[in-house]
């Protein structure tokens, strides 16, 4: 097998291989969202630190923005704004 790894030797890289393997599908996906919340509040973390003046949702609605486009960053903002009259 050839490591896939630069920091990982093959010995430990075939094992970790053999256990990603042998877990079941709902453990794959616990592991999957886990990793994705992690790198969504690392994200969102970066954000909050590089704009101190925004509150939480104006970093929520930049992250929306930076991940999946400042058009439906806009129509987020359009939503909240007009849930927030209601």
């Amino acid at each position: 097998m050839v490591t896939q790894s630069l920091d990982t030797t093959p010995n430990i890289e075939e094992v970790l291989v053999t256990l990603v393997r042998k877990a079941s599908a709902a453990e794959k996906m616990l592991r999957v969202r886990s990793l994705s919340q992690t790198v969504m509040q690392l994200s969102k973390r970066a954000i909050a630190r590089t704009n101190r003046c925004c509150n939480e949702q104006e970093v929520n609605l930049m992250f929306v923005s930076l991940h999946y486009g400042k058009e439906l960053a806009d129509r987020l903002q359009n939503y909240l704004d007009k849930r927030e009259k209601a």
